[in-house]
């Protein structure tokens, strides 16, 4: 079995590339990688996250430090600082409904090119005309109802927050923080686990195994673990 390479958190962050497309695990900065983003110095990026986290928290630190050209998120409330943004013409922001984005991702990482969903049909979110609907979404009837075809979603580097890896880099999350990780890990070329410890191969157990190590390339211990 082959082993991620294990890496600090600068050496992460190194490979995020000017105009790169990013994914960001976490809810509400529940399961974010706050290490690795911290050391994220690439900029005009399309960041792909649930919420873009609070002002200069999560993925909220990239949109502080102007590093996001357009934001892919499901809602942004909790940050005024997209709001500030977009309102300023400095960032794109694209909205998606959550299980829209999550099957999208999923999709990225299973090879499906995009799927039918009936959420959106006669909103903004079928409108390809709205600043805010991401491209290639196109209404599709189907035995007489009306659905939106949305496409699948691929990134460069995924970046996503486990509990424990082993060293060859299948990861274990803790409760909640699971969220979108797992899907984003799948859905990337390059994907980073930040996680709070390190234990050799098989520690974890086959059971126990939430991301497979196949979609994991570097491992980061985090800054503050033990």
């Amino acid at each position: 079995m082959a082993k991620a390479k294990i890496v600090t958190a600068k050496e992460a962050a190194a490979l995020v590339k000017d105009g790169d497309t990013v994914m960001v695990g976490g809810f509400m900065t529940h399961g974010t990688a706050h290490t690795v983003i911290g050391e994220i110095t690439a900029k005009d990026l399309t960041v792909v996250c649930n919420d873009c986290g609070y002002e200069n928290q999560g993925a909220g630190v990239l949109l502080h430090k102007g590093l996001i050209k357009t934001l892919i998120a499901t809602h942004v409330g909790l940050n005024k600082e997209v709001a500030e943004k977009y309102n300023a013409g400095e960032i794109e922001l694209k909205l998606q409904p959550q299980g829209t984005l999550a099957e999208q991702i999923r999709c990225g990482g299973t090879g499906i090119a995009g799927f039918l969903t009936p959420t959106g049909v006669g909103t903004i979110v079928a409108d390809p005309e709205a600043p805010t609907t991401l491209p290639g979404v196109q209404t599709i009837n189907y035995n007489g109802k009306d659905y939106l075809l949305e496409p699948a979603m691929r990134g460069n580097v995924a970046i996503i927050h486990g509990f424990v890896a082993d060293e060859s880099g299948n990861v274990r999350y803790k409760g909640a923080r699971r969220n979108f990780n797992p899907l984003m890990a799948a859905a990337c070329d390059i994907t980073i686990a930040e996680v709070e410890k390190i234990v050799p191969t098989g520690e974890i157990g086959p059971d126990y195994v939430e991301t497979p190590y196949i979609f994991v390339d570097y491992i980061v211990l985090k800054e503050d673990a033990e």
